[in-house]
């Protein structure tokens, strides 16, 4: 129906909406910028190395939010882009980890660390585990990583995640869920590609996940508050009822709150400029809230 996700409230059958009430903010992110090292056909945000409709935030962006949150907010995550590339990013870590929690980075780890390698490790002497780096490999063979990452793509991000390891860091593995593989199989099978290049990893669940693969304009079902029950999932799982993320896009002067990491241009689903103020009810009115949260069953924030 051509009509679908339109109406902020009701869906097209005109049934009331699914909505998610925040319930405790356990989990702020922070977009560095959309501007990528690579294009990869399955980007949720459509990062490039030409997009930047998000700005690379900066120290005097992130400290207002940092004030506010309080000990119930366990996790300070950063996405993009890739957040390497944001010129900042160092500063940005430094003053997240200095706060005394967790600190999540998700990153294509394909060439971008270089430049940061003392930095890095300057920061894993300090804090440990507590920095987090988490590498997107899209799959265990090189042909579909590099379908959607781009040519030679494959041996470098393997060859940066054998780094990290060899150094010490708290590092974990993303995938995407590509054809009809379980868990189990890939699983298996990236295990087997990260010994064989001398990374022994455990891969248990806070090592490896495996995001839905999403394309913009699919056909997916709306939720509608009736759906928790058919479907026997429940609102207060899903990342809008424990996560926030923090963005600045191009020629606005302040960053804005949103509910979550994939949905960064449309700003009906903006929540003001602090984060009490987007203390307010989510409406799953976009296609990614139906396909990679609710039936997905997915949050950008596992495996940390």
């Amino acid at each position: 129906m051509n009509n679908k996700f339109s109406n902020m409230e009701t869906t097209a059958k005109n049934e009331p909406r699914a909505f998610v009430t925040l319930k405790e903010l356990t989990t702020l992110w922070f977009n560095t910028g959309t501007q990528c090292n690579l294009s990869c056909h399955n980007c949720y945000i459509e990062s490039s190395p030409k997009n930047d409709r998000l700005v690379y935030l900066s120290k005097n962006d992130m400290t207002p939010f940092l004030k506010e949150i309080g000990p119930e907010t366990k996790l300070i995550a950063f996405t993009g882009g890739e957040p390497f590339i944001n010129p900042n990013i160092i500063d940005l870590l430094t003053l997240s980890l200095e706060t005394n929690r967790d600190v999540l980075v998700l990153t294509n780890a394909y060439r971008v660390l270089k430049r940061h390698e003392s930095a890095l490790i300057d920061l894993k002497n300090q804090y440990g585990p507590a920095l987090h780096l988490r590498i997107s490999l899209d799959h265990y063979t090189k042909d579909l990583h590099e379908h959607e990452r781009g040519l030679n793509t494959f041996e470098k991000t393997l060859d940066q995640v054998k780094w990290l390891f060899d150094q010490g860091f708290n590092i974990s593995i993303a995938g995407r869920s590509i054809g009809n593989e379980d868990k189990d199989h890939s699983t298996r099978m990236y295990q087997e590609l990260l010994l064989a290049h001398g990374i022994d990893l455990a891969l248990s669940d806070e090592k490896f996940v495996i995001f839905p693969e999403m394309m913009a304009k699919e056909n997916v079902p709306e939720i509608s508050v009736h759906c928790w029950d058919i479907l026997n999932k429940s609102p207060d799982d899903q990342m809008c009822a424990s996560e926030r993320m923090i963005v600045k896009r191009k020629g606005h002067d302040s960053p804005v709150v949103l509910p979550c990491t994939l949905i960064a241009y449309d700003e009906k689903f903006d929540l003001g400029r602090t984060l009490s103020k987007s203390r307010r009810d989510v409406f799953l009115n976009h296609e990614f809230c139906a396909k990679f949260c609710v039936l997905g069953g997915a949050s950008c924030s596992s495996a940390k």
